[in-house]
């Protein structure tokens, strides 16, 4: 169906074709796109850099990671206008990854994501994302950002806390009992951009908050540390080995370098290798981190659908999102994908095309070559408060209380299983638990549904008088598994010491394996009992899986007919006497 194509459609360079090649490319929406691009990117610099530290790496593989993936899964992608790069979904997966394998094998898992998201689209499941109900999308993005902001209240308060331990319960005592060692001038830093981000917005400037607030937040930290009041930096925190040997401070101001992934540092700072047992146990990291790639990217490019009018191809969308996170880690970026709030950005300022999702990366380029000097003196406190509006953001805690307030109980209870198995275990449980839970839900719904109404009486179904030893009984709504035995224990019920059985079944439109059981059982018992089984009005697909099964009529015990007066008229027809 053409208005279902762009499930099911898969094609490199999908987007760039759509929208530079189909649609005519102008030097006015090449503007268009290199004011956006220009937008994009200096949001994406200082976000880039927060959400490495907040994986568990330097902030110089968050920009790799914008700069390669950002450019590739723009140029080979199915979304005209996501901008994809380091997300906040994914700190959660990332930080135990890098604590346990060290930047290595979070490279590693990278690829190995890479890889599933490509056989993924190969597969065409770029559809299975309508699939998701919104409760679970919901409960773990909230408690995703829960997770982050959690993570972020020691820098914040600037602790001395050596080391986080990996259970939530056990990192929130940690931080309850680190207050003791809060570093004032940190907080106060802390404090202001954070003011700064909330407040900004109300200027209705077209520069968004994070980069007022963190210039604020930088330049309090050096009239601060004039009065010899020292805050940790970018710089301090983080050091990089120089050619001759010795150490410099923050980022590293060159380019991405190729290198293989497992040849990176390890936990122990040593190259760390690969084999198969590492890959065994990446494995179900690398599965996560595709799933939540592929989910995050495609609901984005939903919502930029919905901005549009336009239309994304979910396949090529996922086939660029594979190769991005293929190809980057060789050059030191993490995972990727397509981040909504940047997305939204971008359309706002004005993108034409995927050309200003590769504007965004070379602006990060540029950012990287020639303004480390100047990142290297962000403090870390204030980018916690970054991140912590980041969480708020991420955790669309108004949806969340709407759909507390309005939503069936079903759908309230999934959100809040999600919501809590994210918080304290990890989000692979939470979504497998809530979409096993969701779809159990789901069924036991459509089950009380289905209804058996006997209709022998109703003038509106029967016009022909019947007689008392026939029941006609109406049934509606799909015969599956989860409702077959109870149907057909109804109909046993309503249709005691009767010699005839007429069932309309105008209204089933789905009989799978377990609903043509029961219907099986019901036909041997009426040929044990003696009792007529006529069956009418069977739609398209029960009647298709009835012959495939061979179930066949039989003389005296069950037969099928067009319509419903066809077997009335069966039933109620008078038998000649013999002479």
């Amino acid at each position: 169906m053409p208005h279902r194509a762009h499930l099911l459609s898969l094609k490199l360079c999908h987007a760039l074709s759509q929208a530079c090649i189909a649609d005519k490319y102008t030097g006015k929406r090449f503007a268009s796109d290199l004011l956006a691009g220009l937008t994009v990117g200096i949001i994406a610099i200082p976000l880039s850099m927060a959400l490495a530290i907040a994986s568990g790496v330097a902030p110089q593989y968050g920009l790799y990671t914008a700069i390669i993936s950002g450019f590739i899964i723009a140029l080979l992608g199915g979304s005209r206008y996501s901008i994809s790069g380091p997300t906040a979904a994914f700190v959660v997966l990332l930080f135990p990854i890098a604590e346990k394998f060290g930047l290595a094998g979070l490279l590693l898992a990278t690829v190995m994501s890479g890889i599933i998201l490509v056989l993924m689209a190969l597969m065409r499941l770029g559809r299975l994302i309508q699939y998701i109900p919104e409760s679970i999308t919901l409960g773990f993005t909230a408690g995703i950002g829960v997770v982050i902001a959690t993570l972020q209240l020691k820098d914040f308060f600037g602790m001395t806390i050596s080391a986080m331990p990996e259970h939530y319960w056990e990192k929130v005592t940690v931080l309850v009992n680190g207050l003791g060692s809060t570093h004032w001038p940190s907080l106060l830093i802390a404090i202001v951009t954070l003011a700064v981000m909330l407040l900004w917005p109300r200027l209705r400037l077209p520069i968004p908050a994070h980069l007022p607030a963190v210039i604020i937040g930088s330049l309090l930290a050096l009239i601060m540390g004039h009065y010899g009041f020292d805050v940790e930096t970018i710089g301090s925190r983080f050091q990089y080995l120089l050619p001759d040997g010795s150490m410099g401070m923050g980022i590293p101001p060159v380019l991405p370098e190729f290198a293989w992934p497992w040849m990176q540092a390890g936990v122990d700072g040593q190259p760390s290798g690969i084999s198969w047992s590492l890959v065994q146990a990446l494995l179900p990291s690398a599965f996560a981190i595709a799933m939540l790639g592929a989910i995050e990217s495609l609901l984005c490019a939903v919502v930029l659908d919905g901005m549009t009018g336009k239309r994304h191809s979910a396949n090529s969308e996922l086939l660029g999102q594979g190769i991005g996170n293929m190809v980057a880690p060789f050059f030191g970026g993490i995972p990727a994908t397509a981040a909504i709030a940047r997305s939204a950005a971008n359309v706002k300022a004005g993108a034409q095309s995927p050309v200003a999702g590769m504007v965004h990366a070379l602006v990060v380029l540029l950012a990287l070559v020639a303004l480390t000097g100047i990142l290297a003196c962000i403090p870390m406190s204030a980018m916690a408060a970054l991140l912590l509006v980041v969480a708020w953001n991420m955790s669309e805690a108004p949806k969340a209380v709407h759909l507390l307030k309005t939503a069936p109980r079903s759908d309230v209870l999934v959100f809040l299983v999600c919501f809590f198995l994210t918080v304290v275990f990890d989000m692979v449980i939470a979504i497998s638990v809530g979409v096993v839970l969701a779809a159990l839900l789901f069924m036991k719904e459509v089950a009380e549904m289905i209804q058996v109404r006997d209709i022998t009486r109703d003038k509106r179904y029967v016009d022909t008088p019947v007689a008392p030893t026939t029941a006609v009984l109406r049934i509606e709504g799909p015969l599956f598994f989860a409702a077959a035995d109870h149907v057909f224990g109804e109909i046993s019920r309503l249709s005691q010491d009767k010699h005839a059985i007429i069932l309309q079944m105008e209204n089933v439109y789905l009989l799978d394996a377990g609903g043509l059981s029961a219907l099986t059982r019901l036909i041997e018992q009426c040929r044990k009992h003696h009792t007529r089984l006529l069956i009418s009005e069977l739609q398209f697909q029960p009647l298709k899986n009835l012959a495939r099964a061979g179930v066949e009529p039989v003389e005296g015990v069950v037969k099928f007919y067009p319509s419903l007066n066809d077997a009335l008229l069966d039933v109620c027809r008078p038998v000649k006497k013999k002479r």
